[in-house]
């Protein structure tokens, strides 16, 4: 058993992180100022209040309870308040987790797992997309990311650092059942967008592009189940426990749905239309985005076992219809 600090602990991943350490018999501490996470999603051990950027109040959190390695999940996320508010991103996905690393690297903890993106890659040359694909990311979100991966790589060689960084497709699902799912303020994610359309508590579901080059018309994303990422968490932390590793990793299944196709599955689970009307291409947006998750399986031995896109939109909606008490 290991006693994991995971910043971000009270968010929609965070949260399943915890789920997952605990469940495997480690000890989280979640570590959150709650800027976007929820207190009440915090039920898999203690949560200490606090910004990443506080080097004083990690010193504090690492001594008292003897911490052995890091997931780090605190950081800004929305792709285009990142384009509207660079310095901001930069301050918050990259000095932040310099501090971090510093506290740690004093603390002599070595094993590190980051939260990373398929952003990193930026408009696909090929799909699926393998660890190796080019990385030109095309927002200040996926920038950070990808520069919080080189400073991992370069702290690895410097001190020991033994870290792997996880490139999320798109994380969805919830574990409704105990008490967490996706609540993000704005809320700017596909599956929570037409759940709550669904149940008429938000307007009309906007379907950014009908013209895109994919079977009908709507763009192509890879959805994984966030108690799916949960478990690669598990793997990860206990992988950089047993010695140097320094590497990055997919996490998706290597299957496409349309924006189409997860309406009509919202609808078709939910026993009710969702409402929604067609706009235009957004900047940036690409065709397709599917993971090649061959790395992961192979070198953790992960699976994703919850995935499939009826069991994530049922546990969607069974989280949304629990949280908005419908």
């Amino acid at each position: 058993m290991a006693n994991v600090l995971v910043t971000g602990g009270a968010g929609f991943v965070g949260s399943h992180v915890c789920r997952a350490l605990a469940l495997a018999g480690h000890a989280p501490v979640a570590f959150d100022n709650l800027s976007a996470g929820h207190r009440d999603f915090v039920r898999w051990g203690p949560l200490v209040e606090g910004d990443v950027g506080d080097a004083a109040a990690l010193d504090a959190t690492i001594a008292a309870h003897g911490i052995r390695a890091c997931v780090h999940l605190a950081g800004s996320i929305e792709v285009g308040l990142s384009v509207r508010e660079p310095v901001r991103f930069w301050q918050n996905n990259v000095a932040t987790t310099l501090v971090l690393l510093d506290r740690l690297r004093a603390a002599g903890v070595k094993a590190f797992v980051f939260s990373s993106t398929a952003a990193v890659y930026g408009m696909p040359e090929r799909v699926p997309m393998a660890e190796d694909h080019p990385k030109r990311p095309t927002n200040p979100y996926g920038e950070t990311k990808l520069a919080v991966e080189q400073i991992l790589a370069a702290q690895a060689r410097a001190t020991g650092l033994s870290w792997i960084a996880f490139r999320y497709f798109n994380a969805a699902g919830a574990a409704w059942q105990d008490g967490i799912g996706e609540d993000h303020a704005p809320e700017s994610h596909l599956i929570p967008l037409a759940c709550q359309a669904a149940m008429g508590i938000r307007p009309p579901l906007t379907i950014f592009g009908a013209d895109y080059p994919t079977p009908d018309g709507t763009a192509l994303r890879d959805y994984i189940h966030v108690a799916d990422l949960g478990a690669a968490h598990v793997l990860g932390i206990e992988r950089a426990l047993a010695g140097p590793v320094a590497t990055s990793f997919n996490l998706g299944t290597g299957q496409g749905y349309s924006v189409r196709e997860v309406v009509e599955t919202v609808a078709r689970v939910a026993g009710k239309p969702v409402p929604h009307i067609f706009g235009e291409r957004r900047d940036g947006d690409s065709p397709a985005l599917v993971a090649d998750p061959a790395a992961a399986k192979r070198e953790l031995g992960w699976m994703p076992a919850q995935s499939d896109l009826a069991r994530i939109v049922a546990d969607a909606w069974a989280w949304h219809q629990r949280r908005h008490k419908a």
